[in-house]
């Protein structure tokens, strides 16, 4: 058999599929080439601007159809047995309401069929597939639970588990460190389970004492979809709802809950356990990422416990992402400096320098009632790591951004990324708009089509001036052009951009009610460099943010529909040339 006829055979065997034109099906990497260049003697981009990638595999978390036995576990009945018995193929059925003691764990089956564990209750008892679920399902679902080790772990190649409809939490007054454990001390591709899927499940830390992290998900092709995941806090360490650093992927988190006093999501954080690993192919879609203001000292609502707080997204070692339709809402500055996004590449433990954050693509979110906007740092300050580079922000609403939640930083670029792109963004903050310094300048930047405030300092670096002294010092050669910068200094910045006095001549339809399109009136309509408006596309976030009932991943997205619930209506036609990059993913999904 040819090197590429086994290549492609794996894959298939995997349920991953390459996309068109990549030269041979392969599985996602797991290690480095033997060849590799050693970090510090890789290659330096130049300062042209490269485009990120996007994820070469992805997750189809598409229902299943039952194809085996259906084992019933009753209220008292043997969860771990039935798990034990079950083929590939088969459904587990486990009674609503009642209550499991495990540990359970999940063993390794021949054949690649699924195993199918959900709630026992019929399929009308749950909301739709592609609808997320929050507590009030709790009553027709099954709780498993644990009073000290995770209440869900796997066997080494454990593989082509789906649960639907499962409560899982520790048991009432514990805390635990993880709900559920995959694969963090898996030293070979081999041993890491995959093909796991949580669908419209609970998973929840204890009310009082919280959890240190809901699932640990190391593993290869993984989702967690349309679930609810909150109360991981803890005070004094960091908590997630899901962290992932020994899993090389591909991962789809989407339509979920996440609520996490540390990191609600990170990927990174430790040293993997395979040489050369990065998660990879990673897929972020229309979740919210959140923080309630009862953690918050000083807020009316606090509770009581100083939690430690510090980000709701963080990248410290990842490739191939792309972040897409997100509401993240309430950071403020704790154990961190408050921005709430991070893509900060770490060689957490010093045994990882080929530790990377690269070609990531954050397009359609919404980013609001923060105390600052996105962090982006070149290389480990601390350890040996590669350069972070292909990095897209487009067509995103940053709103609320400082006064009371903190400083109000747009953008905080350090010591040396490589083509960080920032275009189509409109943003409301209290403080700057870009920060960059201490380190290597920057090369291949751009910021392009953007509107923002000014406030005191626009666009500044380390010990120079606003504007173009920064620029050169810090950006040298980058394209700063087509930006709607209210109430700064024309004389201070290149030429190619607009500065009106204040935000309200720039023409928004309604400020005051949170309706940042341009009025008809708006004396910028159409002046962005690609003739269309500057500030984002309000239609084309909603499109990405509002799917229709029953979409799932490997389904086209919903068609319409203004952004409702916590998020106010953003309103708009949409113009899909936007996010024409991330919308032709669709075409290349994977079907099991």
């Amino acid at each position: 058999m040819t090197r590429q006829l086994f290549a492609a055979a794996l894959a298939l065997a995997a349920g991953l599929a390459l996309l068109p034109g990549a030269g041979g099906a392969r599985e996602p990497e797991t290690t480095l080439d033997a060849d590799a260049p050693e970090p510090d003697a890789e290659p330096e981009p130049g300062p042209e601007v490269a485009t990120p990638e996007l994820p070469r595999f992805h997750v189809d978390s598409a229902p299943v159809a039952a194809t085996g036995r259906t084992l019933e576990v009753p209220a008292g009945g043997d969860l771990q047995d039935a798990l034990d018995r079950a083929l590939p193929g088969d459904t587990v059925a486990v009674a609503a309401g009642a209550t499991f003691r495990g540990p359970f764990l999940l063993r390794d089956k021949p054949d690649s069929g699924w195993i199918v564990v959900r709630t026992g209750a019929p399929d009308g008892s749950l909301p739709p597939p592609g609808t997320r679920v929050d507590p009030s399902f709790a009553g027709v679902m099954p709780k498993l639970v644990s009073g000290s080790d995770a209440v869900l772990g796997a066997a080494p190649g454990a593989h082509h588990y789906r649960f639907i409809g499962v409560e899982i939490r520790p048991e009432e007054g514990r805390f635990l460190f993880n709900l559920v454990r995959f694969g963090d001390t898996a030293t070979s591709h081999a041993d890491l389970p995959h093909h796991l899927v949580f669908d419209r499940c609970y998973i929840h830390g204890d009310p009082t004492l919280g959890a240190r992290r809901g699932i640990a998900l190391n593993a290869r092709y993984a989702a967690v979809v349309d679930s609810y995941l909150s109360d991981f806090k803890e005070a004094g360490a960091d908590s997630q709802a899901i962290a992932v650093w020994n899993g090389p992927g591909p991962f789809a988190i989407e339509g979920n809950y996440l609520e996490g006093a540390g990191e609600n999501l990170i990927f990174g954080g430790g040293d993997p356990a395979l040489r050369g690993l990065v998660p990879s192919d990673i897929e972020i879609r229309r979740n919210r990422f959140t923080k309630p203001l009862s953690w918050r000292v000083g807020d009316p609502a606090y509770a009581g416990t100083p939690w430690t707080i510090k980000n709701l997204l963080e990248l410290k070692n990842a490739r191939r992402v792309l972040i897409d339709g997100n509401l993240f809402d309430h950071n403020w500055p704790g154990a961190q400096n408050g921005y709430a996004i991070l893509f900060t590449v770490r060689n957490q433990g010093g045994r990882a320098p080929w530790s990377v954050v690269r070609d990531v693509t954050f397009v359609n979110n919404v980013v609001r009632s923060v105390a600052s906007g996105i962090n982006i740092l070149g290389r480990d300050d601390n350890h040996r790591s590669r350069v972070t580079r292909r990095i897209l922000i487009r067509n995103n609403l940053f709103d609320d951004v400082g006064g009371a939640w903190g400083d109000g930083r747009l953008f905080q670029l350090l010591d040396g990324t490589r083509s960080v792109v920032i275009e189509h963004n409109t943003a409301l903050q209290t403080g700057s708009i870009l920060l960059g310094g201490e380190g290597a300048p920057h090369l291949g930047f751009v910021l392009r089509d953007n509107i923002a405030p000014h406030n005191d300092y626009g666009i500044i670096g380390s010990g120079t001036g606003m504007g173009t002294p920064s620029l050169v010092r810090y950006f040298p050669g980058a394209e700063v052009r087509g930006n709607v910068i209210a109430g700064g200094d024309a004389a201070l910045y290149p030429s190619g951009n607009f500065f009106p006095r204040s935000l309200d001549a720039i023409g928004f339809t309604d400020r005051a009610a949170g309706d940042y399109r341009l009025a008809a009136s708006s004396p910028y309509r159409g002046a962005a460099t690609d003739g269309r408006d500057p500030g984002a596309d309000f239609g084309a976030i909603s499109v990405a943010r509002a799917p229709a009932p029953g979409a799932r991943v490997g389904a086209p997205r919903g068609s319409s529909g203004a952004v409702k619930g916590p998020d106010r209506p953003l309103g708009g036609a949409a113009d899909h040339r936007v996010d024409d990059r991330a919308a032709a993913i669709e075409q290349r999904r994977v079907h099991e």
